[in-house]
């Protein structure tokens, strides 16, 4: 089926080529307008994935553009690991696209921040790191004691100043040290209360048994994780500070409020998750080739959807926030395009050259 049962799709294409919409927003966070990169372009999507990529399948959405004449491809699909160009399934597509004076675009991969672990290596290839933008999400708990802990999460949720009981541990349950582990979160004693919950998964079991909220630890801060119910990712150090507080109070209560946008003073940074380089196949080449933004990206999405990954979450929405490098390869895709257009008989080189040599 052509129709996009994930979202990813829908979320790389309206950010390379999308309409302009005013008052775009993830249920109110992140307001503001909307576009993607070169608005008036037209846009063929190709769906090449099911619940896996086949090679095949891949090769023959190549075939597809390159006999639809389209004049730059972006492809936010990767191995997790490089192999020989000869049997690198994008490699291949991307040499027949370039030889048709396309050039493609790729993404760089999300296995950072250890080196080496690029899969996008071909020199034919204009491979794309993700960085984080002037833009990021925080989202605050207010414990019953005052205390106020900042975190981070994509909290669209507006059950702002409600206190509610605060729960971390089930006392005596045979093998059950938190709340938020597969036959522990009991909804007749999570139901209508916040639970501090030791994985950014247990918002899943969490939302199921009727829980209003939750509270885990999130080292990766230079992101934020769409939650499938009001909650907030904390460093350590804050997440052992409200568990304390839990453990060391008759009536523990708290509040989480919903998502407010800040701004970053520190970008942009090479996101943690983004592949670095160097390049393991091709030695004297190196990859990626530049990084474009890739954390924290508001763009379309498919009304069928899933926001959050959490097949309890049955929200639908036309916007979603996502980070990786499969959101910062259709940035550069779109700079790509306006080049081509300005200058319609540059080369895929021509034009790869003067993106790489202009960037700062």
């Amino acid at each position: 089926s052509a129709r996009d049962l994930q979202g990813h799709g829908s979320h790389t294409a309206s950010t390379a080529a999308g309409s302009v919409v005013k008052d775009a927003s993830f249920y109110g966070v992140a307001r503001g307008i909307a576009r993607g990169g070169v608005p008036w372009a037209r846009i063929a999507t190709y769906s090449v994935c099911g619940l896996t990529c086949s090679s095949a399948d891949v090769l023959a959405a190549f075939d597809d553009a390159i006999a639809d004449g389209v004049d730059v491809i972006t492809i936010s699909i990767g191995r997790r690991s490089a192999v020989d160009l000869d049997r690198d399934t994008i490699a291949i597509g991307g040499f027949h696209a370039t030889k048709r004076g396309i050039l493609t675009v790729h993404s760089a991969g999300n296995g950072g921040p250890d080196p080496a672990t690029t899969a996008s290596v071909a020199p034919w290839l204009l491979s794309v790191a993700a960085s984080t933008i002037d833009r990021k999400f925080e989202s605050k708990v207010v414990l019953g004691n005052g205390k106020i802990f900042t975190g981070s999460s994509v909290n669209g949720f507006t059950e702002n100043g409600e206190e509610l009981p605060l729960l971390y541990s089930i006392n005596g349950k045979i093998g059950c040290t938190t709340i938020c582990q597969p036959g522990c979160c009991d909804s007749r004693l999570v139901k209508g209360k916040i639970l501090i919950c030791d994985s950014i998964n247990g918002q899943f079991l969490a939302l199921q048994a009727g829980a209003k909220g939750v509270v885990f630890p999130y080292v990766e801060l230079d992101t934020a994780s769409v939650v499938s119910l009001p909650a907030a990712g904390m460093d350590p150090k804050r997440f052992d500070a409200i568990a304390s507080y839990q453990n060391s109070t008759k009536n523990p209560v708290a509040k989480i409020l919903k998502s407010d946008t800040v701004t970053d003073p520190r970008a942009p940074a090479v996101a943690f998750f983004s592949s670095r380089g160097p390049n393991v196949i091709v030695y004297a080449i190196l990859k990626p080739d530049v990084s474009a933004p890739g954390v924290d990206i508001l763009a379309g999405w498919s009304p069928v959807a899933s926001l959050s990954d959490d097949p309890n979450d049955k929200r639908q929405y036309h916007f979603n926030v996502l980070s990786g490098t499969s959101m910062a390869c259709p940035h550069v895709a779109a700079i790509a395009a306006y080049l081509k257009s300005l200058h319609p008989n540059w080369s895929p080189s021509a034009i790869k050259s003067a993106i790489i040599t202009t960037g700062n």
